[in-house]
């Protein structure tokens, strides 16, 4: 079950690299998703760091289908040395049916992190809280796909090992689908974050709702890349 899993998560990380209007930059996001740095890779793949830098800025041609299958066999070879954590955090994902457009970035951290720093970490405010006050990992989406798509139990196994973590939807107007559909959730994650919004474009009722369902809730309108790189700095 387990090489049936990696082959499935080896086709999607490589269609998505080639089919890319940008192959160098959808090769550095995995990359980075992964931890691995470039220096470990070019070992795995015994050719030199600046050939992978050079593919990751564009300024080597685009890389042909059997480099990328050498690149993505050799980014999944290197987390199974490691213990798979990101291979397993993926196959979640894929067993739940979820395409890459519903999910732009699952992650468990090494170690609880604290709510406060990881909305100062991602320049969020928050504007409920509720009980706990921890988050293990993130899971983002785009609340629009992720509404339109998920069933709850979906939805659910979308948090990954557990409900100790921030759920970041993007693509918000007003936040009020995200919460609504919370409310057919259980149990629900610690924390939510709506990105995109500020507390005045919020939906009124969010925060009631929020409290409701002892969740905390934030908003934040830094850069979606900007957004990314901090969260996936969490240790």
């Amino acid at each position: 079950m387990m090489v049936e899993a990696r082959d499935k998560l080896a086709e999607k990380i490589a269609g998505e690299i080639a089919l890319s209007e940008d192959p160098g930059a959808t090769l550095r996001k995995w990359r980075t998703d992964f931890e691995i740095a470039q220096n470990d890779l070019a070992a795995e793949l015994d050719v030199s760091v600046s050939v992978i830098s050079d593919y990751e800025t564009g300024r080597r041609e685009n890389p042909g289908s059997g480099t990328i299958r050498r690149t993505v066999n050799a980014l999944l070879d290197i987390d199974e040395y490691r213990g798979g954590a990101h291979i397993r955090q993926h196959t979640r994902a894929l067993s739940a049916g979820v395409d890459s457009g519903i999910i732009l970035d699952l992650h468990e951290y090494r170690a609880n992190v604290s709510l406060e720093q990881c909305y100062e970490n991602i320049e969020a405010t928050e504007l409920a809280t509720g009980d706990r006050t921890t988050v293990a990992g993130h899971t983002v989406v785009d609340s629009v796909e992720a509404i339109r798509h998920l069933s709850s139990s979906e939805f659910y196994n979308l948090y990954g090992q557990s409900t100790n973590r921030a759920l970041v939807f993007t693509n918000n107007t007003s936040g009020k689908g995200a919460l609504i559909a919370l409310r057919v959730i259980n149990p629900t994650p610690n924390a939510v974050v709506l990105h995109g919004i500020t507390e005045d474009e919020l939906w009124e009722f969010a925060p009631e709702l929020a409290r409701v369902e002892n969740i905390s809730l934030a908003v934040t309108t830094i850069d979606i890349d900007l957004l990314l790189e901090r969260l996936r700095e969490a240790p």
